[in-house]
């Protein structure tokens, strides 16, 4: 009998290798097939097509499209592409300036030169309008062609002519380029009644260091709770994820896990190290535009019951990536596994291989998915990013006031008004006067500023379909008298909502003295989901609650 079952597994699995390996044949084939029938068509369009073809061109259109399909992750980088280094490393070498393109100018402007960088040291100015770099005109070019100009071999040197405000002659500055590291942390401080306060920026080569660093001097300072803020934190290293999750909880600790197509995708990432801290009260500020590490922090935190999150659903990113070296120097950013958080739930919320019938990405539903548990039997899901504990949203904006804040107006009003004030209060105390406000208004009023208006972009088409169905003419008066309704007066609207721009206005004129660190200091004067989470810490009974303590 036992002969009969042996022999019986001996056929079963002979039969499951055979399948396999038809199964792998015949993907190899399929794989063969369509690579013979690529290069044959790219070889006749080479060929007999009317114009000579680039082959960079070409075959670049081909693997972008290709892996576009896939997912937003998975990149080609061609061979010593900056981004991905400071993708990894939060590293690269060039002047260290915030850029993007001036419609009107036609031009690159510069944003925000980064403090103690070659762009600030040398004189760069947030405004310029960049004229030439290294002597070549940049009129009509993309942002990141003039990004990758800027950049270089540290140590080079970098000519820059720019148009400044004020300035009758175009100004040229010389400098020498550095290794610009981004800041892992943008702000932290003492705020008020033993509550501390950090904006943790990426996740990428040090982060964890200057973690360690941040709350060893909170603490000696006094630091008896935390807000923690992982908003528009776009993750990075699982690494730094996981020994950031080590500062506040034991060691030994399973953090998050991966699993994918290869047994060598497969890994579990524990805590190694005694923590720093695992008793002070914790509130993560998140939202949707948190994603990866940070959402692998927050909901590590959360299953663990160590912390209370708290703002908007964060982006739903439960994928890891990896470099894989491809041919002629060049990297290839590839999806190889889904995380895992300790709860044993996956967090993605995208399923890019089954579009919707109109073509969009298609999200998991909340009756689909699953439910799991903290460490202290909370429920939590999956699915769909990381649900707060509290759900707090900022307040939503009129779409005039996201335009306006938005305009290259915004930005000339702020250059002009530099220009005029040598030096304004410090972050914490400073407020834009009415008189400066009003100016703005006017300036904004006699600009060749535009709102973008919805509501009259929606009536055009209901106008327009009216006239398909035949029923315009008998509606013409009521189209009209509802078009002259929702005609804005810009000047009004924009004193309507004076105390929805004003911060906005005052955010960008304090970092023209006192850069990133001021404006985060600035931000927070105004920030109702912030002004929450102190609320929560100062009630320990509420917070304990909430964690089931």
């Amino acid at each position: 009998m036992k002969r009969i079952i042996f022999l019986s597994l001996i056929l079963s699995f002979s039969h499951f290798l055979n399948v396999s390996s038809q199964r792998t044949e015949s993907h190899n084939s399929e794989i063969a097939h369509h690579l013979e029938l690529f290069d044959d068509i790219y070889r006749q369009l080479d060929l007999y097509y009317v114009d000579t073809l680039s082959a960079d061109t070409t075959i670049g259109w081909t693997i972008k499209s290709m892996l576009s399909h896939v997912d937003p992750f998975t990149q080609y980088y061609p061979e010593d592409d900056d981004e991905l280094r400071q993708m990894a490393t939060g590293k690269y070498a060039g002047i260290g300036s915030i850029i993007r393109y001036n419609t009107k100018e036609e031009r690159v402007m510069v944003i925000e030169p980064y403090e103690g960088t070659p762009s600030q040291k040398g004189g760069i100015r947030a405004g310029d309008i960049l004229l030439t770099v290294d002597g070549k005109d940049v009129h009509k070019m993309p942002t990141d062609k003039v990004s990758s100009m800027l950049r270089g071999e540290p140590g080079t040197r970098v000519e820059v002519r720019v148009k400044r405000m004020g300035q009758k002659q175009p100004l040229t500055f010389q400098m020498k380029r550095e290794n610009i590291q981004m800041p892992t942390i943008t702000y932290y401080d003492m705020m008020e009644d033993g509550i501390a306060y950090l904006y943790l920026a990426n996740f990428t080569t040090g982060s964890t260091q200057e973690m360690r660093h941040a709350l060893t001097n909170l603490r000696q300072r006094g630091m008896k709770r935390l807000v923690l803020d992982l908003r528009d934190n776009p993750g990075g290293a699982i690494d730094e994820a996981v020994n950031i999750v080590n500062l506040f909880v034991e060691k030994g600790q399973k953090v998050v896990y991966t699993k994918g197509k290869l047994a060598s995708s497969n890994r579990e990432y524990f805590t190694t190290s005694e923590p720093l801290d695992t008793v002070t009260p914790i509130v993560v500020l998140v939202n949707g535009n948190s994603a990866s590490a940070a959402e692998i922090l927050s909901g590590s935190l959360q299953d663990m019951d160590r912390a209370v999150i708290m703002g908007t659903r964060t982006y739903g990113k439960g994928l890891v990536q990896a470099i894989h070296e491809v041919p002629y120097r060049g990297n290839l950013k590839i999806t190889i596994s889904r995380y895992y958080i300790p709860s044993g739930r996956c967090i993605q919320a995208y399923d890019y291989r089954h579009l919707t019938a109109d073509g969009r990405v298609g999200t998991v539903p909340d009756s689909l998915t699953r439910i799991f548990h903290t460490r202290g039997g909370r429920e939590v899901r999956d699915g769909g990013g990381i649900k707060p504990d509290i759900l707090a949203h900022p307040d939503s904006l009129a779409s005039v006031v996201y335009d306006v804040v938005e305009s290259d107006e915004m930005m000339n009003f702020v250059t002009q008004y530099a220009q005029r004030h040598t030096e304004i209060d410090l972050p914490s105390s400073y407020t834009l006067s009415d008189e400066d406000y009003d100016q703005f208004v006017q300036y904004v009023a006699e600009s060749s500023f535009k709102p973008n208006r919805r509501t009259e972009e929606m009536l055009k088409v209901l106008r327009d379909a009216a006239k398909l169905e035949g029923c315009y003419e008998r509606a013409e008066d009521l189209f009209a008298q509802l078009g002259q309704a929702l005609k804005g007066d810009l000047k009004s609207e924009l004193m309507h909502h004076r105390e929805a721009i004003r911060p906005y206005l005052e955010d960008e004129i304090i970092s023209r003295y006192y850069y990133q660190r001021g404006r985060a200091q600035h931000l927070l004067r105004s920030d109702k989901v912030y002004d929450r989470a102190v609320e929560l810490l100062k009630d320990k009974e509420k917070y304990n609650n909430i964690l089931g303590k």
